[in-house]
């Protein structure tokens, strides 16, 4: 009886290996995730990763930047650059309930980065800048007394984005349907912001 051969090793390219590295660094916490953790999860070895990456920093750098990508790429969508303050403030708020679900991990990824190295501060620096991209959307939705005044802009805008990111310590793809779930999440803030009209 011939003896079996063995399973064939999974073929990886970076973005394979990404896709797994993303899912370490969230079980493990990215200082806690070594490269032999790494090649560990991938069943390959260590030098086969850096065949892809030059280091686990390249890794991280590539899922944030990922993250980010899709974020900043709201901005530069007509719902988000044209129409009254109001309308876009909506728009961003339901497609950055779009952009968590479709990227899950690497925003949640981006969500626990803490500043520990030069790549987190990046990141972070990034998100701040998109957070006052909105809180403009939002000053000028109060001017325009589509907010209620006594609401703080910057208040308004840490708490939109608390209600959606907590959306990735519970969603799983398939179980929520994202329309449903981006209509609700824009309905709720929208109730509570109550302008003069």
């Amino acid at each position: 009886m011939a003896a079996e051969a063995p399973a064939p090793r999974a073929q990886y390219d970076v973005h394979r290996l990404l896709a797994v590295a993303v899912q370490v660094f969230i079980e493990r916490g990215y200082d806690g995730t070594s490269m032999e953790d790494l090649a560990r999860a991938t069943g390959i070895t260590k030098s086969s990763i850096y065949h892809h990456v030059e280091s686990k920093e390249q890794l991280l750098r590539l899922a944030l930047d990922r993250a980010l990508g899709a974020l900043f790429a709201v901005t530069e969508e007509v719902g988000f650059t044209a129409g009254p303050a109001i309308d876009r403030l909506r728009y961003v708020l339901g497609r950055e309930v779009e952009v968590l679900c479709a990227e899950l991990p690497y925003v949640t990824l981006l969500l626990r980065v803490r500043g520990n190295t030069e790549i987190e501060r990046w990141a972070l620096e990034r998100r701040r800048e998109f957070d006052r991209f909105v809180r403009a959307i939002v000053v000028e939705a109060a001017a325009d007394g589509d907010i209620r005044a006594d609401l703080s802009p910057a208040l308004v805008e840490r708490l939109a984005f608390g209600m959606i990111n907590s959306i990735t310590e519970w969603y799983r793809p398939g179980r929520v349907d994202v329309d449903d779930l981006k209509t609700t999440v824009v309905a709720i803030i929208g109730t509570g912001l109550g302008g003069a009209r």
